[in-house]
């Protein structure tokens, strides 16, 4: 049972961490119908950006995650926006889907290239002491992530939900010509969610950097994961998306424990196929009905 209770919490603050990546999947699609598969990139990405804040400029820690801060929104917030989103919007999802992904495996080789290619040491954000709970080994990073990961998300809900930015950007996302009618500044609601995105990949990278090493082929995994728990949890509902990732998360662990840790990835995309048959719209995502 503690081993069981031990799986189950390290499951669910990897878990959480997908969500984040998720959770920009998901407000993407609802604001742009944009599927950004460098997501994974984006999460990788920020930890090198506060590396080089710490070990090239000298900056301490904190210093160095502003920096990581600035620089996530300006590049992968605002400059993919403008540089890649804006021009292939007008020409359909597929030209975006094919740009994100050579962007992806342009953003890993750079990093490869101009970094380094082996895994370099992320300085740890909390506490790595563990407690015993019930015969359980628990790590207080664990907790501290999950805690962490759940608050940015409650927030961003209660931003959507409760503020006239939140309900704005809502509007766009439900019907962008209906709120141009009715005065919503269109344009800087979708500006707005490209940079929380950013911020979003920025978080989940400080996280889960100092478990698994800032390396430049975290990408490909982080951003595979995280798509596939927004699809399964529901592709249009933040909820769904956290849903998504808390679920991949334990069935990754409890699949490595019990099963076999040699195909640990192939039960997501088990669980994934299951979903979609059973429930196309996700477990918390409603149908959609756009005409073309």
């Amino acid at each position: 049972m503690g081993e069981f209770f031990q799986l189950l919490v390290s499951g669910l603050a990897t878990g959480s961490i997908y969500a984040l990546a998720a959770v920009g999947f998901t407000l993407l699609w609802q604001a742009s119908q944009t599927i950004n598969f460098a997501q994974g990139e984006f999460v990788m990405l920020p930890a090198f950006f506060v590396l080089i804040g710490t070990q090239v400029l000298g900056l301490n820690l904190i210093l160095g995650l502003l920096f990581a801060l600035v620089v996530s929104l300006l590049l992968l917030g605002l400059v993919f926006k403008r540089l890649i989103i804006d021009p292939m919007l007008p020409h359909g999802v597929l030209p975006i889907v094919i740009s994100t992904i050579a962007l992806g495996i342009l953003l890993r080789d750079s990093v490869k290239e101009f970094y380094s290619a082996e895994a370099q040491p992320f300085p740890a954000i909390f506490s790595e002491r563990t407690l015993s709970v019930f015969g359980a080994v628990i790590s207080l990073q664990d907790i501290a992530i999950l805690i962490t990961s759940l608050t940015t998300i409650t927030v961003l809900q209660l931003f959507l939900t409760r503020t006239r930015t939140g309900r704005c950007m809502q509007a766009t996302a439900q019907n962008r010509g209906v709120a141009e009618i009715l005065g919503v500044n269109v344009n800087r609601m979708i500006l707005y969610t490209f940079l929380i995105n950013a911020g979003l990949a920025l978080m989940a990278s400080v996280l889960i950097s100092p478990i698994y090493l800032a390396k430049f082929s975290n990408g490909e995994s982080i951003g595979l994961i995280a798509f596939i728990a927004a699809i399964v949890g529901g592709f249009n509902q933040v909820r769904g998306a956290l849903a998504g990732g808390l679920l991949i998360g334990v069935v990754d662990n409890m699949s490595a424990a019990y099963i076999s840790a040699e195909y640990r990835t192939a039960f997501p995309l088990m669980l994934l196929i299951i979903i979609i048959l059973v429930r196309p719209q996700g477990l918390f995502g409603t149908a959609e009905e756009r005409s073309v």
